[in-house]
């Protein structure tokens, strides 16, 4: 079947220890560390501590992991990774989608974002400006004392540096290297040659798309020589314009081969920009992720006109049961998604931008009081609406891109849920989100799920109810002969649980018998309020995500998570 997306992509951490050994004895964050009195906290801990205890999640429980330490049959997949932690992983909710006055269209200080994000909840940020000539030739090493300088004062916040990539041929991706003293030159480097705004590339040629792949594999091998020690690309908004096609996301996701030598991994689930459908006056009136365009010269022909809209919030990959998304993970190679808030200009703030010549000096001037609240805005602050959270084998840079990069991935909006534990297991074996479960053919395997419900009210002021959750279920059918395949014949809704329960953990189970073939499950859930038959019938999905309305789209009263993908692979 070439099931690439292999048995060893998440553990190169025997790579990550040659000039960092400090990493590995990080400590928790104090929030997470119950041997720290509350009085010894920071006003931003005590936050985070208050969030974690009010959704049960302190100490025990699923912040500190629920993926429980594996027995000696563990799967291949799983044993590197699981064993490590005692008591499973840690899950750290960051974003990978923020800018900052190094934006030609932003405005906050790097030390702005990072303070409401770990306000928010984040346990790790990428700083993301936008690519362009002037980035590439002051910003990136102008704005890394800033980074630098909000990592030893948010110490339990991860600050990566990273940029938001004009991605030859196609839309944005957000590209982030582990720190080290060669993090800017590598970031340069990688921009000066390789962004398509820089090198004028940004048409859907084959060239272009050619220096696309040629820009990962740059990143490839910057790993290997060990200029940085990590690199990741995650392609952002790919439905908004059309202009990500099935091939190229392809092309990008297989670049560098597979394994601890991936890129690319996957694409933004969710977009950012999701006050934007908040009806005016009280918003912009515009579409949840400005996700309100049509098809253009550079789009993919075979894209239909409502994939340029959202769906309850979700990119229409991500959103169609048997669409784009499914027919990657079909495939059965790596492919995760995330969920961000491509953080700009915050609605309801009072700042405005500083002024100053963002050309000659490669920013922005601070942000200055602007007298009045700013409903004309459609971004959140990282973690007040979007959450990634990542199974982390510890709090440290090298744990989260592992993470990442392995797929232990799951995804919500407005704390519909604080805490969620997927596993498949049968022949005394068990794997996770992002993994494998390798079983003899025939082998009975069930589906568990435990849910931590909304511990209390989200940065609305209220506290959400998770409905319902659906377990997705596909066959798993091999590379695809066409490239630009973007169904999956498939996969449909196997299985929906009504949540009736407002608290606490609720543990839901699905049993697919004896299996007898390859296949994939991924999961989803949500507070019921706006749902639709799906794009492929009701048979495949008689109740999902209802596409967005334009100009009147409150993004706080249709709230979903999703996570990624665990295959079960019997032979």
């Amino acid at each position: 079947m070439g099931h690439g997306h292999g048995h060893t992509h998440g553990h190169h951490h025997h790579a990550h220890t040659h000039d960092h050994d400090h990493e590995a004895t990080r400590a928790l964050p104090a929030a997470f560390d119950t041997t720290v009195p509350d009085e010894a906290l920071s006003p931003e801990q005590q936050s985070r501590r208050g969030l974690l205890r009010r959704a049960g999640l302190l100490g025990a429980g699923l912040a500190a992991g629920t993926v429980l330490a594996q027995t000696a049959t563990a799967a291949p997949a799983q044993a590197a990774g699981n064993g490590r932690r005692k008591k499973g992983f840690l899950w750290l909710a960051g974003d990978h989608h923020i800018h900052t006055q190094y934006s030609s269209d932003g405005k906050y200080r790097v030390v702005d974002q990072v303070r409401q994000g770990a306000r928010h909840g984040m346990d790790w940020l990428v700083i993301t400006d936008h690519g362009s000539v002037t980035h590439a030739k002051i910003g990136v090493e102008k704005v890394n004392p800033d980074i630098r300088e909000a990592r030893d004062a948010y110490e339990d916040t991860l600050v990566f540096q990273g940029l938001e990539w004009n991605i030859p041929a196609a839309e944005h991706g957000t590209v982030f290297v582990h720190p080290g003293k060669h993090e800017v030159s590598v970031l340069k480097q990688f921009e000066t040659g390789y962004d398509g705004g820089v090198k004028g590339a940004t048409a859907s040629t084959p060239a272009n798309e050619a220096l696309a792949v040629a820009g990962l594999s740059f990143l490839a091998d910057q790993v290997k020589r060990r200029k940085v020690k990590d690199a990741l690309m995650l392609a952002n908004h790919p439905a908004r314009k059309g202009i990500d096609s099935p091939h190229e996301i392809r092309a990008w996701r297989d670049a560098t081969g597979t394994g601890d030598r991936q890129i690319a991994v996957g694409f933004e689930g969710a977009p950012g920009h999701q006050a934007a459908g908040l009806p005016k006056p009280l918003g912009m009136g515009r579409a949840r992720g400005i996700y309100d365009g049509s098809p253009g010269a550079n789009s993919f022909p075979g894209y239909p006109l409502e994939s340029y809209r959202t769906w309850g919030g979700f990119d229409w990959m991500t959103a169609t049961v048997g669409g784009l998304w499914d027919s990657l993970i079909a495939e059965g190679r790596p492919w995760w998604i995330t969920a961000n808030s491509d953080s700009h200009q915050v609605y309801a703030d009072t700042a405005a931008r500083g002024g100053g010549d963002f050309n000659a000096n490669g920013r922005y001037d601070d942000p200055v009081y602007g007298g009045q609240i700013d409903v004309t805005q459609g971004d959140y602050w990282p973690g007040q609406y979007s959450r990634t959270h990542v199974g982390s084998d510890g709090f440290n840079y090298a744990a989260v891109m592992d993470g990442i990069r392995a797929g232990r991935i799951w995804v919500d909006h407005g704390q519909l849920i604080s805490g969620l534990d997927v596993r498949v297991s049968g022949g005394g074996r068990w794997a996770t989100l992002g993994g494998a479960l390798h079983v003899r053919k025939g082998t009975r395997v069930t589906l568990s799920m435990d849910v931590a419900l909304a511990g209390g009210p989200n940065w609305a002021g209220f506290t959400p109810k998770l409905a319902r959750v659906d377990v997705i279920q596909g066959d798993v059918t091999g590379p695809v002969a066409d490239k630009d395949t973007f169904t999956a014949p498939t996969a449909r809704v196997v299985k929906s649980y009504e949540v009736n329960k407002d608290t606490g953990t609720v543990r839901l189970t699905y049993d697919l018998g004896h299996v007898d073939r390859p296949v994939y499950l991924r999961t989803r859930g949500t507070d019921g309020n706006r749902s639709a038959v799906g794009a492929m019938g009701a048979k495949v999905d008689p109740a999902g995500p209802a596409i967005d309305v334009v100009g009147d789209a409150d993004p706080w009263r249709d709230l979903w998570f999703y996570s990624n993908p665990v295959w079960i692979l019997p032979s």
